[in-house]
This record gives structure tokens, sequence and C-alpha cells, in this order.
């Protein structure tokens, strides 16, 4: 339990403090610790200006792990992101000048700019967590998260992100816009200097591996699993969705309601954690069908529905019983 009530702290310390520089965005930081939390990445979509940069920047300082930005643009070769082997006229060697791939969190500014042979560049590292340049292969340090952002709505000099792309994130987090208050309070709070300029780390890399560490020993009750497959093996037989997730979407959602049944002070998984979960996870890992689009319907609003459709286990978890 002391394990357990440490890791929860360290989640809190970082969501109280990037609170501190976005207003109102509860949930989606939240989310983006949870991705932290998970060993997984965060795929942040929303229109311009609603602070998607500034989310993943005020993780990344709030973490006190070594930070790096790609801004990604139609010009950006593979060797920017991951680094290349430069021939040294003293030694007669070659030498591996890193990319800024190799840092333990990346922001992957505007990645639908750059092109699908930049793109993959990231790909190895997201899942495997080294990168391989001329044959030679580098581990990258842990922890190690990529906070990309793309914006939906500028479609013109921008390249959509591959399905092989998309599955690797666990989840898509959407911002939205504020309410009137919320822009008041923005104005107000940078009236005199930006708040992330202030804003300090208040956890190591050593507490984020160990909250990890914590985060995978969360009971789920076998109920809980079958129902995380079961919504997932429903997008793959649904007359909305022409492609399915794969099961690492399963996965996905099964270490995401486990971090987040930790932020939620307890070391049991409930059936309402999938549910709130399953669509962030979910929606970007599926392929809505031509009649659906043509409908207006959007994969959030497959997986929220097809969340709906699916029974609820009625079994309680093993935590909630022993207490």
């Amino acid at each position: 339990m002391q394990d357990l009530d440490t890791a929860r702290g360290t989640a809190e310390l970082m969501v109280n403090n990037v609170k501190k520089v976005m207003v109102g965005k509860d949930a989606a930081i939240e989310l983006g610790v949870i991705a932290l939390m998970c060993r997984g990445h965060a795929l942040i979509e929303d229109v311009p200006g609603v602070g998607k940069t500034m989310l993943a920047r005020s993780i990344a300082r709030s973490a006190g792990c070594t930070f790096k930005r790609i801004q990604f643009t139609p010009d950006l070769l593979p060797t920017d992101v991951t680094g290349v082997s430069i021939f040294n006229q003293k030694t007669g060697e070659f030498e591996f000048r890193e990319g800024p791939i190799i840092a333990q969190i990346v922001l992957a500014d505007e990645i639908n700019r750059a092109t699908p042979k930049t793109q993959s560049a990231t790909l190895e590292a997201m899942e495997e967590r080294t990168v391989t340049v001329e044959g030679v292969t580098y581990s990258l340090p842990l922890p190690f998260m990529v906070m990309a952002t793309q914006n939906p709505v500028e479609y013109e000099g921008t390249f959509p992100l591959p399905e092989a792309q998309l599955d690797r994130f666990l989840l898509v987090i959407k911002l939205g816009y504020p309410t009137m208050q919320e822009e008041l309070d923005i104005i107000e709070g940078q009236r005199m200097v930006h708040p992330i300029d202030e804003l300090e780390s208040v956890v190591n890399s050593e507490e984020i591996l160990k909250m990890q560490e914590v985060t995978r020993g969360v009971y789920v009750d076998d109920l809980i699993k079958q129902y995380v497959v079961t919504i997932v093996e429903a997008t793959r037989d649904h007359e909305d969705i022409s492609l399915g997730s794969s099961p690492r979407g399963s996965l996905a959602l099964f270490r995401a309601a486990q971090a987040q049944a930790l932020i939620r002070g307890r070391d049991y998984v409930l059936p309402d954690d999938v549910k709130e979960l399953a669509v962030a996870v979910l929606s970007h890992r599926i392929i809505v069908s031509a009649a659906a689009r043509m409908r207006g319907i959007s994969g959030r609003e497959v997986i929220s529905g097809t969340v709906d459709q699916v029974p609820v286990p009625g079994a309680q978890a093993q935590g909630w019983l022993r207490r």
C-alpha cells in the first residue's frame, strides 16, 4: 500500500502542477499523465491555439526529464529525427550525432506536416525504445514518451498519419475551446508573464519509473479483462467500422484503466474506468466506413456507441470486496 500511495502521490503532483498552466483542462491533463504512467505515448489533436503544445511542455517540465522538441515540416528528413553518423577526419572513424528523438520526453510538434517517410522514423523508437542508424542500434533513455500534436483542420500541407503510426499512440487527447470564464482566467494569468516560464519540476525520472512499475500492479478482475476484450472485439464486427482495433488496443485500454484507477485512489480497476477511457484509447485505432463518414459519424461516436452496447460485468472487483 505504501508503494501505491507513493505512486499516486507522484501522479497527483504532476497533475496539480500542470493545472497551474492549463486552465479548465483537468481531463486532458489526467490523460497525459495516464499515458506517462502506462509507458505509452499521447497524440494531442485539436484546432490551433487551444494549448496542445503547452500541455506537452507542461507535462515534460513537471516530470523533470530531459526534453527535446521536433518541429515537423515537409522538408524534415528521417536523419533529422533519429540522428546521423558523421566521419571524423581526425580519428578516421564515424561518430554518431544523436537526433532529438533521443530524450526522455519528446514533443513531436505538428507531426502530420512531415512526409510519411519521416513520420516512420519514430516508429521503432515508440514501440521498442531503440533507434537504429546505419545498422547500429541505440537504446533510448527511460522513461521515454512521445507527445505529438496535430491540427485536424489544416489539410493543406499535411500528411495523414498511417494506421501503424496511430496504433502506437496509447491515447488521443482532445482539448476543445475553453468556456468564457476559463478564457478570461487565461488572459488574466498571462497578463504579465506566461505560467510555463515559472513552472518547475515536481518529480524526477526515478519516481516516474517507480510509478510506472506500481501502475502495472493495479488489480484487474478477470471479468473486467473480458469486458475490455469484448469492447475491442466489437469494433472488428461493426457495420460502421471497416477496420477494427488490433490487440494492441486491448492492452492499451487495460493499461490505461490501471493508471486511472491509481489516480483515483484505488488499487483495483472498475468497469467505469474502462468506459471512461475507451473513446480516447480506441477511436484512433479504427477506420470508419465510407458510408458512416458520409453520414457524418466520427470514430469517437462509433466507439462511444459500441461501449454503450457492450454489457457491463456485474461482478465486483476483488479489491472492492476486500474493503
